[in-house]
């Protein structure tokens, strides 16, 4: 991973609120909490910032972690979005992200994706597509979205209710019902086979009706402006400095054991690393009964194969699609797979596909591959039949994604294109977040309201409960104002 230094000397031994993990959510919390004069520090184990939405360097190259587009895009001008909502709180110029917007992207079904649906920043396009598809299901369509649009997705007292429930109340056509889920559970959903309705809004907005855009560079843009604004706000981060236990002294006070044995006091604690990593550090405090985690880890990890290509995309005939959700099944199966990786289903993104203006190109061509795959077979694994794993499962996750992608003119056109491969597994996850289990999206049950067992320590990230990229940094900036700046 790449290293970013500290930003201060980090000489204090108490903080008004000190944040565990430097990802988008603990970043957001930081600047928000900064500006308003509290003494903030991050606290990071590891030497890079991002968490599941960084950045690593193998022989020169830059490869991306986690982003595949920022979603909840809106054009310039439009108001009382998430995305408008992130600038204002966080003080950032919509030009400081430098956001390009996606081409097109699909959801293709079948063996080789024999049913599709096209969708765009226009949200018009998807609905026409439905329309065209599933003729008979376009009103029903129709009063589903009126019923998205008007849910209060940010309430923080909403009560869980199963979205297949929901949608079946709208959609009587399975396939149609599959593949509006197959893109908000890959890019979103903590459950296995079904979502809470409120995610199901959250990430419905943000996929379709607002949509996809990219930074030029990637991550490290988004990354470099939030570090940007929160050195600029006075806020305090240490790297290489884990947390390996909270405690409550008498008088109130939050006692956080480092990893080197330092202990540091604070106010109040905002954790990012999700709900049973947090009790984990917590468990001697509240009670022996409860040493073990009572939130339940996720079950659902990834692995992705980024392949880089001496071409353009466009030159093997990939030049049309940002992003493709592929399902090559009767029925879409959302869940841990007996096998080590389920390669019938996986999103296809193709970063080179973003409009970044005439002339303007990545230097290098870009496809990555993302399917379901199974914690426990990869961590069981030794070094040598890792890697091994590692490179059968490459190929048959490559095989798998090109059905969903325009035919090649030669069989090897694919193989001769590559100059580089990477791949990363659950057990990456597990190494370079903490996450238990390698759950990319945490525990299934969130915490809308971010409290923990203890008073005074929160949860903000992806186990409370807004997702995506936006999502993740509007999940810090609000828990920082609903428990520590509106409370004063």
């Amino acid at each position: 991973m790449v290293s970013i230094a500290n930003s201060s000397l980090n000489t204090r031994t108490h903080y008004d609120v000190a944040i565990i993990g430097a990802g988008m959510s603990g970043l957001a919390a930081g600047i928000r909490l900064a500006h308003f004069g509290k003494a903030v520090c991050i606290f990071e184990r590891h030497n890079a910032v991002g968490g599941l939405n960084g950045f690593y360097s193998i022989a020169g190259r830059k490869y991306d972690v986690g982003l595949h587009a920022m979603t909840n895009f809106v054009r310039p001008g439009v108001k009382g979005t998430p995305l408008t909502k992130l600038l204002r709180q966080l003080r950032i110029e919509r030009e400081e992200f430098a956001l390009c917007e996606q081409r097109q992207s699909r959801v293709a079904f079948g063996p080789r994706g024999e049913t599709s649906l096209r969708f765009t920043n226009d949200f018009a396009v998807l609905e026409q597509e439905v329309a065209q598809r599933f003729p008979a299901e376009a009103d029903g369509f129709r009063r589903l979205v009126a019923a998205v649009r008007t849910f209060d997705d940010v309430s923080l007292d909403a009560k869980p209710v199963s979205a297949r429930s929901i949608v079946r109340e709208h959609l009587r056509d399975p396939l149609l019902e599959d593949m509006l889920f197959c893109p908000l559970m890959y890019y979103g959903s903590a459950t296995e086979q079904d979502m809470e309705f409120g995610q199901f809004v959250i990430m419905f907005k943000a996929l379709f009706l607002e949509g996809f855009a990219r930074p030029f560079e990637g991550v490290r843009q988004v990354l470099r402006v939030l570090l940007d604004k929160y050195r600029a706000a006075g806020g305090e981060r240490r790297m290489k400095c884990g947390v390996q236990r909270i405690s409550r002294r008498a008088d109130g006070v939050n006692v956080l054991r480092l990893d080197s044995g330092e202990e540091i006091t604070a106010a109040h604690v905002i954790s990012s690393i999700g709900a049973p990593e947090t009790e984990r550090l917590m468990a001697n405090e509240v009670g022996r009964e409860q040493a073990a985690p009572a939130a339940t880890p996720g079950r659902l990890s990834f692995v992705e194969t980024i392949s880089v290509l001496k071409p353009q995309p466009a030159d093997l005939g990939w030049g049309d699609d940002t992003i493709i959700f592929f399902n090559d099944s009767p029925r879409f199966d959302y869940a841990r797979p007996g096998d080590p990786v389920d390669p019938r289903s996986g999103v296809i993104c193709i970063p080179n596909n973003f409009e970044y203006g005439s002339g303007k190109t990545l230097s290098e061509g870009l496809v990555r591959v993302t399917c379901l795959a199974n914690y426990d077979y990869w961590a069981g694994l030794n070094e040598e039949t890792y890697r091994a794993e590692k490179q059968r499962w490459y190929r048959t996750v490559q095989a798998s994604a090109q059905r969903f992608l325009p035919p090649l003119t030669a069989p090897t056109a694919f193989d001769r294109a590559v100059v580089a491969t990477d791949m990363f597994t659950p057990r990456t996850i597990t190494k370079f977040t903490g996450h238990l289990q390698g759950a990319i999206y945490g525990a299934p049950v969130k915490q809308r309201q971010g409290r923990t067992a203890l008073p005074n320590v929160y949860l903000c990230g992806t186990d409370q409960g807004f997702l995506g990229i936006v999502g993740a940094m509007l999940s810090g900036i609000s828990m920082a104002n609903y428990h520590i700046l509106q409370k004063g």
